[in-house]
């Protein structure tokens, strides 16, 4: 199987890999901050307060946080797609390093 080209830039570009990786964990981090109290929050509001909850736009923020998990598992997803470029370079580059 012929790695992506997403794959490829990666690999090429160790330093912007390394960055990115960086950048997605710290994402990762302030999307996932809370995100589970504040969604069991919301779940209750709109089980207390059925339409009412609805009409103050519980319903909105209840899409919001569906819409914030996924952008945080996005950038999880991206995280370890680096990670694993640059250990897969690192072994790479050890094992030129003990052949020699």
């Amino acid at each position: 199987m012929s790695p992506s080209r997403l794959y490829a830039f990666l690999l090429r570009w160790w330093w912007l890999t390394f960055l990115l990786m960086g950048v997605c964990f710290v994402l990762f981090g302030l999307l996932s901050l809370n995100l589970l109290h504040s969604l069991g929050a919301n779940l209750e509001f709109l089980g207390m307060h059925g339409v009412d909850a609805v009409r103050e736009g519980g319903l909105q923020q209840l899409v919001e946080l569906i819409a914030t998990g996924y952008a945080a598992a996005l950038f999880y997803v991206l995280f370890k797609l680096c990670e694993r470029v640059l250990v897969e370079r690192l072994a790479a580059s050890r094992s030129k390093g003990i052949e020699s």
